[in-house]
């Protein structure tokens, strides 16, 4: 298997060809001393449900995993608190505000994103609103819909770490 960092050849703080792996998870450069670590990003998913307890659904516009489901979220931006990122993505992806958001658990993941593995920490939510109305597909999202949990099929959501939580949602449901 090929080092986290093989596609990073420079130092970029020094610029120099001399970054050779460190450890598994870090590269060091020769030239200057500098160690760069490669940490998991964070990121978010909201089971954002209405009073009937249907779940928001989103179709991705983009790759990884193009045209499959998903669910609302996205990463968490530099100086963010997750919190905030929850209400922010929610608000890009949908339209819609909210206010108040319940952690639920966290799972791994990976995928590709333009030839690189992206590693993440996907941090999972709930949120119920009473009026789920004038959803707004938009970001890469390409539609969004609600639908009744009998409906939901774990295998048509294109993340690993989505599908799985998926699952774990609707047994406890």
């Amino acid at each position: 298997m090929a080092h986290l960092l093989s596609l990073f050849k420079f130092c970029p703080k020094c610029g120099s060809p001399r970054f050779v792996e460190n450890d598994f998870k870090s590269k060091k450069c020769e030239s200057c001393g500098f160690i760069y670590y490669f940490n998991v990003s964070a990121s978010t998913a909201v089971f954002l449900t209405d009073k009937y307890n249907r779940l928001v659904v989103a179709k991705r516009a983009k790759e990884p995993a193009k045209g499959t489901l998903d669910l609302p979220g996205g990463f968490v931006d530099p100086y963010e608190t997750v919190e905030e990122a929850v209400k922010r993505e929610i608000k890009e992806e949908t339209g819609l505000k909210i206010d108040r958001i319940q952690y639920l658990f966290s799972l791994p993941n990976t995928y590709l994103y333009s030839g690189f593995e992206v590693h993440t920490a996907d941090l999972f939510f709930q949120c119920r609103l009473d009026e789920i109305s004038n959803l707004q597909a938009a970001d890469d999202v390409e539609e969004l819909f609600l639908l009744e949990q009998e409906n939901i099929q774990p295998e048509l959501f294109g993340l690993d770490s989505i599908r799985k939580a998926i699952g774990m949602w609707l047994q406890k449901q």
